[in-house]
């Protein structure tokens, strides 16, 4: 490919007075080629005009009518509306404006030819329109050769406006290709100024059903840039991450050894897998940054201990980020038992500390005695410093913001001890218990290694699911009963805490209040989100030592919460809930050797996406399925949390139904990155246009 010309200052869209300016700038829409990626939303057929006879027949579908007003008026009952009565010679519609400026009342006078397009309906007196598109014509004015775009619009824009804006902006573009003939040819892509001016002016003979499913040549093409800009910005991300410095951790030394001895278990093969692949980037001269996903219960906790061993054993500290405080407490009280007996300080630091154990804390942190911090979000504040930070561990990373995860990273930055190397960063491991599919990890990942534990821990029972309706919860609450007298415990969780009118939801606080009036002789704990800490704490220690029978909780026991006791899981309004969650939420149970069961509540009649949702957990136990699926269902979103702050999603592309894409995508930029700056260049400059920036961190 011969080398792309620089590409010329982008010409701003600023043609209109300043209002229009800023109301384009609320969609992002600040260059000619922002205005030639906003692409249309679906089109409108305006080629064909039917009788308005005709159009009576064709009730509830829409169409387009041409004739003239025979009368027009502002009406105040039952509300102010303007009605406007338009006939042809077979017949006559009612055009209904419930909202209207005077100048439409002006405009729309006895007498004025005008086309409606709209959905008929037959009112009380007749066929009429609500609130359809129109515009005033000549007798004889020719109808558009090709569909009508309908753009995504803001306050203040109207669809002809962004049209206007449009075609100046298609006239001054710089519509050299990105891509050269060669690549083109070889993916079998339609040019870009060819592909970008089908879809704001689809031919006559385009095929709309190719059109509105985005299926269209036109459209594969702009998938395809997307998908590259998004795959050459990520790898180019990860490229710069080698490039910094970081200090090796080489060391595999006897606290590791140690640590492996007093496990009261045999790690898993893929648990081993994993451990390698971290070790050996802990040993790099460049920061580690690498995601460790896996499903609930699969052993990711003891990945990271060892990775903060081996951190430890380097002469570095290590710190561990939990996203609440009940998941930082069970990763504390796992890791310092294990730690702990060999030696290891482990400090503990959260939001909830009294002054004087939090100032304690920092003096040991400080000071290099802590070895191993565990804590939330209270690690970044601006009052702690490392003396010597080498690791940083964020569990449910996806849960924390770019910004959060960078502000701890960058408390090692430089070192600022001996041995440090100016410049230098901690090694990352990020962790997910959201398991991620395929798809969204070769684009929203694609700057990070992955680590992948897929096997469980052998003795693991696997746990039974059911759907059950709200009317059978008599029999739900015996089952309750029948496992708490052969000494199991359960979960009952809800959705809310407080009543909700809205939501007509079952409480966290009703449902405890029954549960003890219906379970009299049975111990029943409650714990939510709004309870202060010790009060949370003081609970959860309680279940964890079998002191109580029932926890009621919210979803705050989502994460982190490991009883191995707890063998049923009640799941209130389970339709509520998203895939993921509920898959979390499940595997708090089975994970001891009795058989477990997880019975999810609902409220009928189930919606379409709600029944699919229920069905697949019925249907399998397996995290990766499960997020397979929620991706088909909810998009990307789920998995992302916080992830790409800053960052724009996917506009046209869907992960779902587009995986050949992704694939090509990749290929094509790991071709392009090393050998053609050029073209990544150009190609980043037209779809990210620097919005790329905050991934070089």
């Amino acid at each position: 490919m011969p080398p792309a010309a620089k590409k010329p200052p982008a010409k701003t869209a600023r043609t209109t007075p300043s209002t229009s300016a800023s109301r384009l700038a609320r969609l992002g829409l600040y260059s000619d080629m922002d205005l030639a990626l906003h692409l249309p939303l679906r089109y409108e057929d305006e080629t064909q005009i039917v009788s308005i006879h005709e159009a009576g027949l064709r009730s509830l579908q829409s169409v387009q009518v041409e004739g003239h007003i025979t009368a027009s008026d502002v009406q105040y009952r039952p509300r102010r509306q303007l009605v406007v009565t338009v006939a042809d010679e077979t017949g006559q519609v009612v055009l209904r404006f419930l909202n209207f400026y005077g100048s439409q009342a002006t405009q729309l006078a006895v007498g004025v030819r005008i086309r409606a397009r709209g959905e008929l309906r037959q009112g009380f007196f007749g066929a009429e329109m609500v609130h359809p598109n129109y515009k005033v014509v000549l007798e004889g004015a020719p109808l558009p050769a090709s569909l009508t775009p309908v753009y995504p619009a803001g306050e203040g824009l109207s669809q002809a406006f962004l049209r206007k804006a449009i075609v100046v902006a298609l006239e001054r573009l710089d519509w050299r290709d990105t891509l050269s003939d060669a690549v083109r040819n070889k993916y079998r892509l339609q040019s870009f100024e060819s592909a970008v001016r089908t879809l704001h002016y689809p031919p006559p003979d385009a095929d709309e059903n190719a059109l509105a499913d985005r299926s269209h040549p036109a459209w594969i093409r702009m998938k395809f840039d997307e998908l590259l800009a998004q795959q050459l910005s990520l790898k180019r991300a990860q490229a710069a991450r080698r490039s910094r410095n970081a200090c090796p951790l080489p060391t595999v030394g006897a606290l590791s050894a140690a640590l492996l001895k007093v496990l009261p278990f045999t790690l898993t093969a893929a648990q081993q897998r994993v451990v390698t692949e971290i070790s050996r980037d802990l040993q790099a001269s460049f920061p580690m940054q690498r995601l460790l996903q896996g499903d609930v219960g699969s052993g990711k906790t003891v990945v990271a201990a060892i990775a903060a061993a081996q951190a430890i054993d380097s002469g570095f500290q290590a710190v561990l980020m939990a996203p609440t405080e009940i998941l930082a407490d069970q990763h504390f009280r796992k890791i310092a038992a294990w730690m702990e007996p060999l030696g290891i300080e482990v400090a503990w630091l959260t939001g909830s500390l009294k002054k004087k154990q939090k100032t304690a804390a920092l003096e040991r942190i400080a000071s290099g005695a802590a070895r191993l911090i565990i804590g939330t979000h209270a690690l970044i504040q601006d009052s702690v410093e490392f003396e010597r930070l080498g690791l940083v561990l964020v569990d449910e990373q996806h849960r924390f913001g770019v910004g959060q995860r960078l502000a701890l990273r960058n408390k090692g930055f430089g070192g600022g001890a001996p041995g440090s190397t100016p410049g230098s960063v901690p090694h990352q491991l990020m962790m997910s218990a959201t398991p991620i599919p395929r798809t969204l990890a070769m684009t929203y990942y694609a700057d990070l290694e992955i680590s992948v534990i897929d096997e469980l821990p052998p003795g693991r029972s696997p746990v039974l699911t059911r759907t059950v309706d709200q009317q059978r919860r008599e029999e739900v609450i015996a089952r309750v009963e029948a496992a708490a007298r052969e000494g199991r415990q359960a979960y009952w969780v809800c959705p809310l805490i407080e009543e909700s009118e809205a939501l007509q939801l079952q409480t966290a606080v009703d449902s405890h209040a029954m549960l003890s009036a219906a379970l009299p002789e049975l111990r029943i704990g409650l714990v939510h989100g709004r309870l202060k800490q010790e009060e949370k704490q003081a609970v959860m220690t309680a279940f964890t030592a079998g002191e109580i029978d029932v926890l009621v909780a919210t979803t705050v026991i989502e994460v982190g919460v490991d009883v191995p006791n707890a063998s049923l899981m009640v799941i209130e309004h389970a339709e509520r809930f998203g895939l993921s969650q509920l898959h979390q939420l499940r595997g708090r149970v089975g994970r001891g050797a009795a058989a477990s069961i997880c019975l999810l509540l609902y409220q009928g009649p189930l919606g379409g996406t709600a029944r699919q949702r229920l069905m697949t957990m019925r249907a399998t136990t397996d995290g990766f399925e499960i997020a397979r699926r929620d991706l088909e269902i909810r998009g990307p979103g789920e998995f992302l949390g916080a992830r790409q702050s800053g960052d724009a999603m996917l506009r046209f592309a869907d992960l779902a139904t587009d995986q050949w894409l992704v694939d090509q995508a990749s290929e094509l930029a790991q071709e392009l990155l090393p050998h053609d700056t050029a073209t990544v260049d150009a190609h980043l400059a037209r779809w990210l246009a620097g919005r790329e920036d905050f991934l070089k961190v």
